[in-house]
């Protein structure tokens, strides 16, 4: 899953995650920079300034593919790294640490959006964002968000066959109506940019932010751009030929009661 500018073959090695980062396991790379936006944001309580805050903080950072670990037949590694991200484990990443209040909890709620259930294993790993974005919902995560104007619209999706063939049913917002109703988005918002390719759901994703004049943008980790940084959103979707866009907003701390796991 990513930006402009790659191929079919480029979204679906992505999405599958297979390939393996041979220089960064569990436990190897950096959580620096983590733990001290932690500890920057303990004092904001409003979960959107939190997200606006770290996800600011990570512009700069260098776009990396194929960060995850694991496959169908190769066992699936817990990454932690923030020195690198792809648009999805930028997005895990930020909500996890604005979710947290030290690295401990910071690693149990990234299991938690990242797989579901919590369990880190290849087939629990949430591979089509529509997933994510249902697995988030359900564990009150994030809470999705309909504009007036939302149509349904189903995908059929199948790149992998230990997976099987899956039909996703959605509520979906044409970036018209996006675009015209930026007062009833929230800075942090996630967004979800919905594909028109055959057997996949979306292209891409990252966060809504403003600029101080109010403009409407988009923050995120882009393969075109090789890093984290603001785009304008009006000029993203033209130039990406975006239809339709999902949203969630993330659930404050208290009221996501969030079911970490640990593990041995």
């Amino acid at each position: 899953m990513c930006d402009s500018g790659t191929s079919r073959r480029d979204i679906l090695r992505v999405l599958v995650g297979v390939t393996v980062f041979a220089a960064v396991g569990p436990g190897e790379a950096s959580e620096a920079r983590v733990e001290r936006l932690i500890a920057q944001t303990r004092g904001i309580d409003k979960i959107s300034q939190r997200i606006d805050f770290i996800s600011a903080a990570l512009r700069g950072t260098r776009y990396r593919q194929y960060t995850l670990i694991g496959g169908p037949k190769q066992p699936e590694k817990f990454v932690v790294r923030d020195d690198a991200f792809d648009c999805v484990t930028y997005c895990e990443t930020v909500l996890a640490t604005s979710l947290s209040q030290d690295i401990g909890e910071f690693e149990g709620t990234l299991r938690e959006i990242r797989y579901r259930n919590g369990i880190v294993n290849w087939f629990e790993r949430n591979h089509y964002f529509f997933e994510w974005s249902r697995n988030n919902v359900a564990n009150k995560i994030c809470r999705e968000i309909v504009l007036d104007g939302s149509v349904p619209l189903e995908k059929t999706v199948y790149w992998h066959r230990e997976l099987g063939r899956r039909r996703f049913s959605m509520v979906v917002t044409p970036s018209t109506i996006l675009l015209a109703n930026k007062d009833k988005l929230a800075k942090g918002d996630i967004i979800g940019f919905v594909t028109r390719r055959p057997n996949l759901d979306y292209f891409h994703v990252g966060f809504i932010a403003f600029d101080r004049a109010g403009t409407l943008l988009l923050r995120h980790a882009s393969l075109s751009n090789y890093r984290v940084l603001d785009e304008r959103m009006d000029r993203f979707m033209t130039k990406n030929h975006v239809r339709y866009v999902t949203l969630l907003r993330p659930e404050q701390p208290a009221a996501a009661a969030l079911r970490i796991k640990t593990e041995d």
